[in-house]
């Protein structure tokens, strides 16, 4: 018996008996594969399956879900997005499956069938607005492809209010964090404030990206096509010699080489947050990253000079400034700068 990576094959387990079986594709339609897995009669049955397979229709939703995965929009995402749309993209199919993809061109008709879709999610409101975020998504992507006039949710309001301007991390709040999570921890609630990374660029940062004037790391979001070119600033580099060297990576678990994981980091998060009596207050460890843009930006950088430091595309920080940057905060700003050039002018005189 061979070992062979056939693409498309999918097991199920029948929950009776115990048996695993195979199909060719996951949807309505998948046709089943016989033989040991690996033998020559179950390649040769994956041969006739792939053959006979029904031809998927492009005219219906689910065609578009499967034009979509195969396509560089899809595949180019980082590999954590691409795991979570694709969820949705299953649910999706699901439900809007055997639609016409014309008829997401009667938006009067369809509108109201997505409110009623996304509605089901409604008691967590930021889980049924990333479901119609992966929609559109989908519909874009068909609007790209000529398939569609127009993509149907755009327009559609948000259940869930993203605008979390002045919600950013106070010193107290910081402190109080700090206190009661383990070192680890408190040393990348730190990295995160004096940073901007996203968690997942904090867990593999290592010594190497480290020089003598600035971290210098490839972004996940980004699929490591973006750099952020971090400035070693007093504030960060106290930080930085902190931290044991105890191998590449620069985060590892207290008096152990083993490099901190996502799962691990959950776990120290919510037993931090309880042990801190944070309760319900309305912050996350991304917010940690507005912290850090609010920062930058009252420091007088240009938001072009923000992007090359986090990583981002200045369209990203703008977003986030609008996002983070309360408007008082950036009005005091102002009035700071005004008064520094009246000062100016005045020694002038």
């Amino acid at each position: 018996m061979v070992t062979v990576k056939l693409k498309g094959v999918n097991a199920v387990r029948d929950k009776r008996t115990g048996e695993i079986r195979y199909y060719l594709g996951r949807e309505k339609g998948a046709v089943r594969i016989h033989g040991e897995k690996g033998s020559a009669e179950f390649i040769a049955s994956y041969q006739e399956a792939l053959a006979n397979r029904r031809p998927t229709d492009t005219g219906k939703i689910r065609g578009l879900v499967t034009l979509y995965k195969a396509s560089p929009e899809y595949n180019d995402l980082a590999d954590s997005t691409r795991r979570q749309r694709a969820r949705w993209l299953d649910k999706i199919t699901i439900y809007y499956g055997d639609f016409p993809i014309a008829a997401f061109d009667r938006h009067d008709r369809i509108k109201p069938i997505i409110r009623k879709w996304r509605n089901q999610y409604r008691d967590t409101p930021r889980t049924a607005d990333y479901a119609v975020q992966v929609l559109s998504a989908l519909l874009s992507f068909g609007v790209n492809e000529g398939k569609l006039g127009a993509n149907p949710c755009i327009g559609l309001k948000q259940l869930y209010d993203s605008n979390r301007a002045d919600i950013v991390w106070s010193e107290s709040d910081i402190e109080r964090m700090t206190k009661a999570a383990p070192p680890w921890l408190s040393r990348m609630i730190l990295l995160a404030v004096n940073t901007g990374l996203r968690r997942g660029d904090l867990l593999k940062l290592c010594w190497s990206h480290i020089g003598s004037d600035e971290i210098e790391i490839r972004t996940g979001k980004s699929r490591d096509k973006i750099k952020a070119l971090i400035p070693l600033h007093a504030d960060l580099e106290a930080v930085l010699a902190s931290i044991p060297k105890r191998g590449p990576l620069v985060l590892t678990y207290d008096d152990s080489r083993r490099p901190v994981t996502s799962n691990g980091f959950t776990s120290a998060w919510r037993r931090a947050w309880a042990d801190a009596g944070m309760g319900d207050a309305d912050l996350h460890f991304n917010d940690l990253r507005g912290t850090a843009i609010t920062r930058l930006y009252l420091a007088e950088f240009s938001e072009r000079e923000i992007a090359e430091i986090v990583g981002w595309t200045e369209e990203s920080v703008k977003r986030i400034i609008h996002r983070y940057v309360g408007r008082a905060a950036a009005v005091r700003n102002r009035i700071e700068r005004i008064n520094q050039i009246k000062k100016g002018t005045d020694f002038a005189k």
